[in-house]
């Protein structure tokens, strides 16, 4: 059976961040489904103004963890801000870390495992604007192209998706390999 990764996001989501791990993911067999709090569509960042559309496959209120075999969480100031303050986004964070599923966060991304209180002893990296929100969760922040502590797994930007793709898939293709066996 193919591994569902359920991307989160919403308005003024870095445009990178949610394309190229997205179709790298497909790339390595996986199926994504982009879900936010609204319906119809919603625009990325790119840079200094504001990019393309992409299309949402299911609001917050239709999803549930259990249904995913992992949560990507792309950065982009906007976008994580305004998920935090979405109750159904940090529980959706809570409860894939209480099931111990990969759960990857990118740039600012992270702000939400912060709102989920979910970074406590983890290390983890970031954006440096947020780092000390990081710390003050009790997170151990690192300034490398990928941290991965247990089901967590974190870039600091753009320049990092290769990284950060290849950490995701590697976690999803270990747990395959466990299953499988």
């Amino acid at each position: 059976m193919t591994k569902r990764i359920m991307i989160v996001a919403t308005d003024g989501f870095e445009q990178s961040e949610l394309e190229k791990p997205k179709q790298a993911l497909e790339d390595a067999g996986f199926e994504t489904v982009v879900v936010a709090p609204q319906s119809g569509e919603i625009k990325g960042w790119q840079k200094d103004d504001w990019g393309d559309a992409t299309a949402i496959d299911q609001t917050l209120d239709q999803v549930s963890a259990d249904d995913f075999d992992a949560l990507l969480l792309p950065g982009g100031q906007m976008n994580p801000d305004k998920l935090r303050m979405e109750d159904k986004a940090v529980q959706l964070v809570k409860d894939f870390c209480a099931a111990g599923k990969p759960v990857a966060a990118i740039c600012h991304g992270p702000w939400l495992l912060v709102e989920a209180d979910v970074v406590n002893g983890k290390t983890v990296t970031s954006w440096p604007s947020i780092r000390t929100d990081l710390e003050n969760a009790g997170a151990n922040v690192v300034d490398q192209e990928v941290a991965t502590d247990g089901n967590l797994i974190t870039s600091r930007n753009p320049d990092d998706i290769p990284a950060f793709n290849q950490a995701l898939i590697s976690a999803l293709q270990t747990e395959r390999a466990t299953a499988d066996a």
